[in-house]
């Protein structure tokens, strides 16, 4: 079967055995190229295993279904208090980075890891259940709710996917995005103009020291910065800002479980709920064969990508 792996530093697809072992058996449909990805691949962290963290796809029952990657030890006391995305254990059996992600024609994933997905949910645009999860997480913890007025810092896919979650709890949401194709999908999803009034969340989604602050800059005193975006390098922090008007910092990671409902379950209901965001965030589909031409168009974001798919 086909698999896109790290070959000479390039993604590359390759022919390599079908999966064999314990799990389920899923037949994928859609994978997304993720930001942290492309990181990844230029600092060297993809090389033993197939690529993709964002995917879906169909057990052999034709059930759609998309993935959680992590999984935690499910016995501490992290584990049990639903914050698996915080057990050390976790970052030993993650897709894409410890064992095989979902850019091939086939995986096996741990019961535990499928989501089901809700009527009407086509496989081939879950893949964006994962970065749904991430903002359903950041906003769980920052305890949004739908009275407050949210900005968002970055117009890539997390940041789009953060309007969408705020605008289904019934915020009102603006984005600051940098290229045309991204305030485009913004206003398709509903967000209004940015204004210099204070915002209640602010959500820094582009992982950058600018965008952490113009965040502060526009969050209210005594507000909630919500940190979506991933940090590869130490950022220096707006302090004087955070301190005067006593900003709550929220970062976060991934996703995990509340209760009896995990993110990734919300996210697909989400979903379910938000009819046009994949044609409004999923820019270009790819086949499993063109993996380089996918990596290139997904790193162009001047050219319009903001989420990339890779499909079997």
């Amino acid at each position: 079967m086909r698999a896109v792996r790290c070959v000479h530093g390039r993604p590359t697809t390759v022919e390599v055995p079908p999966p064999q072992g314990e799990g389920v058996r899923i037949k994928m449909a859609s994978a997304g190229v993720c930001g942290s990805d492309l990181h990844m691949l230029e600092l060297g962290m993809l090389n033993a295993f197939t690529i993709g963290h964002e995917f879906a796809g169909r057990l052999e029952d034709g059930s759609p279904v998309a993935i959680e990657p992590i999984r935690g030890c499910g016995a501490c006391e992290i584990c049990r208090a639903g914050d698996y995305n915080r057990c050390p254990a976790t970052l030993g059996d993650i897709a894409d980075i410890s064992r095989d992600g979902g850019m091939a024609d086939e995986v096996l994933m741990w019961p535990e890891a499928l989501v089901r997905l809700p009527a009407g949910v086509d496989a081939r645009d879950a893949c964006l259940v994962e970065p749904l999860a991430i903002a359903v997480h950041g906003f769980r913890r920052a305890g949004l709710r739908g009275d407050m007025r949210v900005a968002v810092i970055g117009g890539g896919a997390v940041g789009q996917t953060a309007l969408a979650v705020a605008r289904l709890v019934g915020c009102e949401v603006a984005v600051s995005a940098r290229h045309d194709g991204q305030r485009e999908a913004a206003e398709r999803l509903g967000a209004v103009p940015l204004t210099d009034q204070p915002y209640d969340v602010v959500v820094e989604a582009a992982g950058t020291a600018s965008a952490l602050a113009d965040a502060a800059k526009r969050c209210k005193p005594g507000g909630k910065i919500v940190v979506l975006g991933t940090y590869w390098d130490p950022v220096e922090m707006p302090g004087f800002e955070l301190s005067m008007k006593e900003i709550t910092v929220v970062p976060s990671s991934m996703y995990g479980r509340c209760g009896p409902a995990r993110d990734m379950d919300v996210a697909a209901a989400a979903l379910a709920h938000i009819p046009e965001l994949p044609d409004a965030v999923i820019t270009h589909r790819f086949p499993l064969d063109a993996p380089a031409e996918a990596f290139a168009t997904a790193a162009d974001r001047a050219s319009g990508a903001i989420k990339v798919v890779l499909e079997p």
